[in-house]
């Protein structure tokens, strides 16, 4: 059986990786419509490496007919059109942040959560944070071994979590500094090339920011309301690529050979940690990966029961495409696309 998938924001690079996935996955299409703002209509996408698809206006096209729809537009494009498609029948896998939070949608990570699509009330399922998918897959398979009291995380975030603009300003800025030339930051508050940058997203009052405040009631949406979690995310010059230096606190005691174990035994996580000079991932060598990986896991001295670990992962794939992708395989193989259309 095939099915009609719509892309929501097909230009963009999330929009342009589903599309990729979607091919790589051999997912079950009959038809691939590709859609993006009034700006972008005509343009031309490849979808396994053989067919070109015309790129068609998302403000007038009629989604009936569309079983599936992939979206990363933007929030405030995703609240006007992806309710709009759900009323036509089609289920929304949304990659924005617009309706990770309301509790009738479900934030959904596959390999954590996929009891939750049975809970599917609007029409619209939710693709979380980027930075929370990679932690809550690492999370997943302690606390279901040792209950989690707290976390705290450290997130290394590329400049490709901020849209093609802010790939765009790394590679200028370092280019005009390599050649002294003034350096402007548009995207980002301050100079993003050689520098790092402790500020994702707008500040709310307690002086976190909103990246940081996802994390935190993301990870509780979708693993456990009790876990206590707080982040600190900085940005840094890597196009690709998210990396978290995690610390975990739990109930009981875990040592960290059940922590390796609990980690490849995991679907979608890869331990690579060798406590030896590069026995360890770096975001570059985990660009185009599907999995998650996991490095550096040693107990934390200064609790009772303690581990650290690092978390890589590419953002652009596991953190949006792949995931969402997966949400859809998900939806296929608990027949409730079928249900649907019956």
């Amino acid at each position: 059986m095939g099915y009609k998938v719509a892309v929501v924001g097909a230009t963009g690079a999330v929009g342009r990786e589903i599309i990729k996935t979607l091919a790589e996955r051999n997912f079950p299409v009959r038809e691939v419509v590709v859609l993006a703002s009034p700006r972008s209509a005509g343009k031309e996408v490849s979808f396994g490496g053989k067919t070109v698809l015309k790129v068609q206006n998302l403000e007038t096209y009629d989604f009936a007919g569309c079983d599936i729809g992939l979206f990363s537009p933007g929030a405030a494009v995703s609240a006007i059109h992806a309710p709009r498609a759900a009323a036509a029948g089609c289920i929304v896998i949304d990659n924005t942040s617009q309706f990770r939070m309301e509790p009738d949608v479900p934030l959904v990570v596959p390999e954590v959560n996929p009891q939750a699509l049975g809970r599917i009330r609007r029409g619209i399922v939710a693709n979380p944070n980027c930075s929370t998918i990679q932690l809550v897959l690492a999370l997943k398979p302690l606390h279901d071994r040792v209950r989690i009291k707290r976390v705290v995380v450290a997130t290394y975030q590329s400049v490709s979590g901020a849209g093609k603009d802010g790939m765009d300003e790394l590679f200028a800025q370092t280019r005009s500094s390599l050649v002294h030339d003034p350096v402007r930051p548009q995207e980002f508050t301050k100079q993003i090339a050689f520098n790092c940058i402790p500020h994702i997203d707008k500040f709310m009052e307690d002086g976190s920011t909103k990246e940081e405040w996802k994390m935190a009631v993301e990870t509780r949406k979708i693993l456990d309301p009790d876990i206590k979690l707080v982040a600190t995310c900085v940005r840094v010059p890597v196009f690709i690529g998210h990396s978290e230096a995690v610390n975990v606190e739990f109930e009981g005691p875990i040592n960290v050979t059940e922590a390796r174990a609990a980690f490849r035994a995991m679907p979608g996580l890869r331990v690579m940690d060798t406590r030896e000079d590069g026995g360890y991932m770096t975001p570059l060598e985990c660009q185009g990966e599907d999995d998650t990986y996991v490095s550096r896991i040693r107990r934390d001295p200064t609790v009772e029961h303690g581990l650290s670990f690092w978390v890589v992962s590419d953002n652009l794939r596991k953190g949006a495409a792949l995931n969402a992708v997966q949400i859809a395989e998900t939806l296929v193989a608990q027949g409730i696309l079928a249900r649907k259309a019956a």
